[in-house]
């Protein structure tokens, strides 16, 4: 088929539509804005394509539709990673693949029977055009302003010391001014609740997330806490830009996110963990692990565990002391783009498994590796107990 620019700009718009409006459904359902803001950065990077690279096509066999819709996916992954969009990777790539087939099925199948005259025009589809257009903006505009309807009220804790343990028991951003500190610690009981720019000192655990959707923790700096540092259960979370020190405390977690696998993708990004037992680790859980700073610890410096699933991408790990990356308990891993530098052997006891793994994989569990930098680890990978390790030339999930 041979499409001009006005049928290619019109074809896109009246496919973008039914998708944007099931965004907006799914939006909703998970009380997240990133299905919208996904399919609007589709839209607009579909359009470029059009208008830049597509047009140039002087004909469209049918067969092009899966190229040209690869390269529509890399072009969108980088325009959101370039926006910093907060988008769980594998629903975000399964919404692209539905807003590709709805496209494909109505060039293909629908807007020809629609319009009996569709491909000798070019892909125009007249004047269900300007109702498409029209359609798309007004989905746009519901959707911003239910988003914006819902957004929870913002509450500023002032600086100074705040008694604790704080508990928020309704939706709401919590700002801290600066020197804002609440001592004893956060508990956060109540479904979308964000807190930001907050130190907390001391407490059983420094910031409690247990059986909430929703929560966001954004440059949080937890210290002294007695056993987690940030302690999530049976809870959706994402934790940014934070900072934990858990020095002097061998036996306790920085950030433990444990038993949400149902909750969707938990993110944590950013961060810098120091001391603990273990810096970051998930127990049936699904997490991204991203961009974090993990040094100092007694057990291991970043853990998949307890059939979890996970990628651990881009973060730096430094003077762990027996395991660097660790994948364990049935747990699939994706460790990629790593640096671990200088883990410790404490095998004196006898343990094998504590010999300065830079990344090991235990107890029946698949870690895929690709483009670490394993610098000084007395070992740098290794298995046990029924576990593989796999070198891929780039991710495979």
């Amino acid at each position: 088929m041979s499409y001009t620019l006005r049928g290619r700009l019109e074809s896109r718009l009246a496919a973008l539509l039914p998708v944007l409006l099931g965004a907006c459904v799914l939006a909703a359902g998970l009380r997240e804005w990133w299905p919208v803001e996904l399919v609007a950065l589709m839209g607009a990077v579909g359009v470029a394509l059009d208008i830049q690279l597509w047009n140039r096509l002087s004909h469209q066999p049918g067969w092009s539709l899966v190229p040209l819709g690869l390269v529509e996916l890399g072009a969108v992954v980088a325009v959101v990673r370039g926006f910093g969009l907060q988008a769980p990777f594998w629903p975000a790539v399964a919404l692209f693949a539905v807003g590709w087939l709805v496209a494909a099925l109505c060039g293909q199948a629908l807007f020809p029977w629609l319009r009996l005259g569709y491909a000798e025009d070019g892909g125009e589809l007249g004047r269900a055009a300007a109702v498409a257009a029209g359609g798309v903006g007004v989905a746009l505009l519901a959707c911003g302003a239910t988003w914006y309807a819902r957004l929870p009220p913002v509450v500023h804790l002032a600086a100074g010391v705040h008694r604790g343990p704080l508990v928020i028991r309704q939706r709401e951003i919590l700002v801290g001014d600066p020197g804002a500190v609440v001592r004893g610690g956060i508990v956060v009981a109540h479904d979308d609740v964000q807190v930001r720019n907050v130190t907390v000192i001391g407490g059983a655990n420094g910031i409690t997330v247990e059986g909430v959707h929703g929560t966001v923790l954004d440059g949080v700096t937890v210290q002294g806490a007695r056993l987690d540092g940030i302690h999530v259960r049976l809870a959706g979370v994402v934790i940014r830009n934070c900072t934990v020190d858990m020095l002097g405390n061998p036996l306790g977690q920085g950030i433990d996110i444990a038993y949400n696998m149902d909750m969707g993708m938990s993110m944590v990004e950013g961060c810098t963990v120091v001391g603990g037992q273990e810096g970051i680790t998930t127990h049936s859980s699904m997490s991204d692990i991203v961009g974090n700073r993990v040094s100092r610890t007694t057990g291991e410096a970043i853990s998949v565990t307890e059939m979890s699933m996970g990628m651990v991408m881009q973060n730096e790990v430094r003077d762990a002391l027996g395991v660097g990356l660790y994948c364990n308990d049935r747990s699939l891993c994706m460790f990629e783009d790593n640096t671990v530098v200088a883990t410790r052997d404490d095998s004196a006891g006898g343990n094998a498994s504590r010999r300065g793994f830079g990344i090991l994989s235990s107890f029946q569990s698949e870690a895929d590796v690709h483009d670490n930098r394993l610098t000084a680890n007395p070992v740098p990978m290794g298995t046990v107990v029924d576990s593989s390790i796999r070198e891929t030339a780039k991710p495979n999930w």
